[in-house]
């Protein structure tokens, strides 16, 4: 791994899938056969750590959208169990505001991230036009 862009072997590239699947280094180490040594070693790796909080933003993108997705559910949820008053609402309710909650938080965290793409990129163009 030297220079910008350069590209992964197989095992570095299996390493980053086993950090995002298992709960610790010394599991993600063990399941693709190297020594968890290793594997902080990469961690230090500049390349390889942008491969890895990469991976885990791609990771966590699929979980805002899932929430995207389940907010609907959650103001039908909140809609019946505020309709209905034979049902007791504590913790129905309680899981839908969680929901909602949760899908706030992404919103803004697209919203920041779109913001310091743009920033980056008219960085990127002054940087250029000196």
């Amino acid at each position: 791994m030297t220079g910008h862009g350069a590209k992964f072997g197989r095992k570095q590239e299996e390493a980053i899938v086993a950090l995002l699947i298992h709960r610790n280094i010394e599991e993600a180490a063990r399941a693709i056969n190297v020594a968890p040594k290793t594997l902080l070693r990469w961690l230090k790796v500049p390349e390889f750590d942008s491969a890895f909080r990469g991976a885990k933003r791609a990771a966590f993108g699929q979980s805002i959208a899932r929430l995207h997705h389940l907010s609907s559910a959650a103001v039908s949820t909140l809609g019946k169990v505020m309709l209905d008053p034979a049902t007791p609402p504590a913790t129905k309710v309680r899981a839908a505001d969680s929901i909602l909650d949760h899908t706030i938080k992404a919103i803004e965290t697209e919203d920041i991230d779109a913001r310091v793409t743009e920033l980056e990129k008219a960085a990127e163009l002054t940087k250029k036009s000196r």
